[in-house]
């Protein structure tokens, strides 16, 4: 922690000489994050009312609409930027959006599969003919669901999906299902906080995927490097900061997440505690290079992929402090 702390002083001290005062014009950025508002946005929330993204010149708009859209926008260059899992990014590129990823936030794919103790789920393999539920054919969710039956040597005609929306709770609490594909950091905690006692497995036990984070297009990176950086640098800052201090991360999530101050603190704070277990890495923001293959293969084998990408023209990790 020490040395990403100092690391990121420097930088803030850097970001604030570089950028001067804080009343200059600022850019307007519409921020698409892919989900409705929750403590898992943490960063984004401090680096606002830490006035990270002010420093940098930047004011903030968050849109909580789905990431297949907001991928397409940002590839047609109407949108600068948005947060999307690194699936997005490759079946982006493969029909011809010319989108980039400038800065990861999961350094593990933050995806499970949760089912009620009982239903001898111990491993992928057992989750042949399950039924299944998750939002949708789309998203992390199904793509994190999708490798772990690869990782069990099962395919989608193995098991029944039932598409759900955000309801995986109920689902899996009324039997509806028997398994729900879930993010690590959000459903697990609640269902354990409701008494259920459930069995969980993790993607990022089975195999290493390029996960969610920040993206930009082609356009912006030639024509404006400098709003990239300042945008990576103010979103990096936020995460930093909110795995230094969850209590005041917690506390600035109250004033974004309606009705957070009347729901279960407890878990909201467990919610929030996984989420920073699933940012933290040697180096926040990175790249690996050998998740990206990882997600690549996958998708060949899905056949979402139809043939074969240069990966390495996907993500950068130019960007990072």
């Amino acid at each position: 922690m020490k040395k990403i702390g100092f690391v990121f002083v420097g930088l803030a001290l850097i970001l604030t000489a570089c950028t001067g005062p804080v009343d200059i014009d600022l850019d307007h950025i519409r921020l698409p994050v892919g989900y409705i508002p929750n403590v898992q946005f943490a960063p984004l929330y401090v680096a606002v009312e830490q006035g990270y993204f002010a420093q940098a010149g930047i004011q903030v708009e968050f849109d909580y609409s789905f990431e297949t859209d907001a991928t397409a926008l940002v590839g047609a260059n109407e949108l600068q930027f948005a947060v999307v899992s690194g699936e997005q990014v490759l079946l982006a590129r493969a029909q011809g959006l010319p989108v980039v990823f400038v800065a990861a936030w999961y350094q593990q794919y933050p995806v499970s599969v949760v089912a009620k103790a009982g239903h001898g789920l111990e491993s992928p393999a057992d989750l042949r003919g399950m039924t299944i539920g998750l939002p949708g054919l789309y998203g992390a969710n199904y793509i994190g669901l999708r490798a772990l039956l690869f990782a069990g040597g099962l395919t989608e005609a193995d098991v029944s999906l039932d598409s759900i929306g955000f309801t995986q709770v109920e689902a899996l609490a009324t039997d509806r299902d028997q398994a729900v594909a879930v993010y690590t950091a959000n459903e697990p905690v609640q269902l354990r906080a409701q008494g259920y006692d459930i069995v969980e497995l993790r993607v990022a036990d089975y195999v290493h995927l390029a996960s969610n984070g920040l993206i930009t297009n082609e356009k912006t990176i030639a024509e404006n490097p400098d709003l990239v950086r300042r945008m990576v640098q103010a979103f990096l800052l936020g995460m930093e900061a909110a795995i230094q201090d969850p209590e005041g991360a917690y506390e600035t999530c109250t004033h974004y997440v309606e009705n957070l101050a009347q729901a279960d603190e407890a878990v909201q704070k467990q919610v929030l505690a996984r989420s920073i277990e699933l940012w933290w890495g040697e180096q926040l923001g990175y790249s690996d290079p050998q998740a990206w293959e990882n997600m690549h293969m996958i998708l060949l084998e899905m056949g979402l992929l139809t043939q074969a990408q240069d990966v390495t023209s996907a993500y950068t990790n130019d960007f990072l402090p």
